[in-house]
């Protein structure tokens, strides 16, 4: 559904993406992870159309991004940071996003709103919102025209546990639609249930994209994150960024 052929973008005398190659396919819940300033982001922007590489192609159902921004219509996109008109009520910012799509009010998948309660604060403003629930209201945007494609960036950041498991439970239900996922997370233990493929990046590279079983198989262990710090284990890549993305409840580590 994605095809990602020799990306390089710079800003100045950064390097944020070199010479990125990869292809996902539906049925795929693809783990972006990696330090911060590792090109994750960068690299979702691309295939959102929001940044333009410097050389290289992407291609969304064979369709060339920046050829035309229709192929945006297949994809749900949660961003780390949901910015919105500060006076637009929740409610209207839904109702004009449905306007924009043209969409039925019975083709839209409202369950997050419901979920979330959503529609009992429909007529707060934007700007009174905390921080959660400008996720919870990025999060039922994300699935609301129920894309074949999601792309979901930090999508457990600042929700509450429960708020938090209710999304793993739909990413979860989309999953079994044979959708593709593509989300980057620093939390690794959000991922272990929801993850087909890992794919990490450092420095703007892809040192490793590996399917999820073939990695339990590879070091020996189930959980994501013992999995990727086996296999890192000896290579050059960034430890300490491992090391403080494995931390559990505790305080101790997990390797």
């Amino acid at each position: 559904m994605i095809r990602i052929e020799h990306i390089n973008k710079r800003f100045r005398k950064l390097q944020v993406l070199d010479n990125v190659s990869a292809s996902f396919t539906k049925g795929q819940v693809v783990s972006l992870i990696g330090p911060n300033g590792s090109g994750k982001t960068t690299l979702i922007k691309s295939i959102l159309g929001m940044v333009k590489p410097d050389s290289g192609k992407i291609y969304v159902d064979e369709q060339l991004v920046n050829s035309d921004h229709t192929y945006r219509e297949k994809i749900g996109y949660m961003p780390q940071i949901g910015r919105y008109p500060d006076n637009m009520k929740i409610g209207q910012l839904f109702k004009m996003l449905q306007n924009i799509r043209n969409t039925p009010v019975e083709k839209l998948d409202k369950t997050l709103i419901e979920k979330f309660e959503l529609e009992k604060i429909f007529e707060k403003p934007m700007r009174t919102l905390s921080g959660g629930t400008r996720q919870k209201v990025s999060a039922a945007l994300a699935f609301l025209f129920n894309p074949a494609i999601l792309i979901l960036d930090e999508p457990t950041a600042g929700l509450d546990p429960l708020s938090s498991e209710i999304l793993k439970e739909k990413i979860l239900v989309e999953k079994k639609k044979n959708k593709l996922i593509l989300i980057t997370s620093h939390i690794l233990a959000d991922l272990d249930e929801l993850t087909t493929h890992i794919m990490y990046m450092q420095e703007g590279k892809m040192q490793f994209f590996k399917d999820m079983e073939a990695l339990q198989e590879e070091t020996g262990e189930l959980r994501l994150g013992k999995a990727i710090a086996r296999i890192m284990k000896g290579e050059q890549f960034n430890n300490e960024w491992i090391d403080k993305m494995l931390e559990i409840k505790n305080d101790e580590k997990i390797y």
